[in-house]
């Protein structure tokens, strides 16, 4: 079945969203940025990903599964699936909660402290480049976490505001 032409979304608008969506352009520097710091940690057998969960992993005491989803802004289902790779190696270890044994608690092993000690000074000198590419990266950073943020389930209502600060329509 052919499409006839006026069915067919203008050039122009393409255009627009290539040029102007905020979306597009986060993926395309998430993507870069994600590129940048893999082959950075390369050497060490990590990507930029994982890099950022051991990191998430690397507190006084050891967190819940949910507490870091949430910090990576990540369902559980994917948090297992990035964690595998890293119990494999070594350098994570899953147990159940000590009170709640519905709960899993991930730890950062020996070796994997031990990795992150290697990969911290790779991530301070790789950073340190990217923020000199960026006029104001403490406000880009802001404005990132601003978006990131998860509002309070009463705000997700009709008539509230979505997190763009929109207001949600009837349903």
């Amino acid at each position: 079945m052919e499409m006839s032409r006026r069915n067919l979304l203008p050039w122009e608008r393409t255009s627009e969203v290539r040029d102007a969506c905020l979306c597009l352009h986060v993926q395309q520097a998430g993507r870069a940025l994600a590129r940048y710091f893999d082959d950075l940690f390369r050497p060490l057998g990590i990507t930029s990903g994982q890099f950022s969960l051991l990191m998430s992993l690397n507190r006084p005491d050891a967190p819940v599964m949910g507490e870091v989803a949430e910090l990576l802004a990540m369902d559980r289902t994917t948090l297992t699936a990035a964690l595998k790779p890293l119990e494999r190696q070594g350098f994570v270890s899953v147990a159940p909660d000590k009170e709640d044994r519905r709960k899993r608690r991930l730890l950062l092993t020996d070796e994997g402290r031990a990795l992150l000690a290697e990969a911290w000074p790779l991530w301070r000198e790789g950073h340190a480049v990217i923020e000199g590419r960026l006029r104001e990266p403490d406000r880009l950073r802001a404005d990132l976490r601003r978006l990131a943020r998860p509002r309070e389930a009463s705000e997700r209502h009709v008539g509230q505001t979505d997190r763009f600060g929109n207001r949600q329509s009837d349903r």
